[in-house]
């Protein structure tokens, strides 16, 4: 499984919290690349709900890990 911000990014408006199966269908229905829905498919399912895509990639940047500052612009 290679997640990366682009990929990662066809879920950002995934109907969270979210099952495995959900999270495909919204994929497939959403018209991600192939590799997103290979990701999905490689996660274990034990019937698990996530909750944010930091739940599937851990490593997910937040706002807070960009140096840009909004409030200047």
């Amino acid at each position: 499984m290679f997640w990366t911000l682009e990929l990662a990014s066809y879920l950002e408006e995934a109907p969270w919290p979210a099952t495995k199966d959900e999270l495909i269908d919204y994929s497939i229905r959403s018209g991600a690349p192939l590799e997103v829905v290979e990701n999905l498919q490689e996660l274990e399912d034990e019937g698990e709900v996530y909750e944010s895509i930091e739940d599937i990639w851990p490593d997910y940047p937040s706002q807070e890990d960009f140096f840009f500052n909004e409030d200047e612009y």
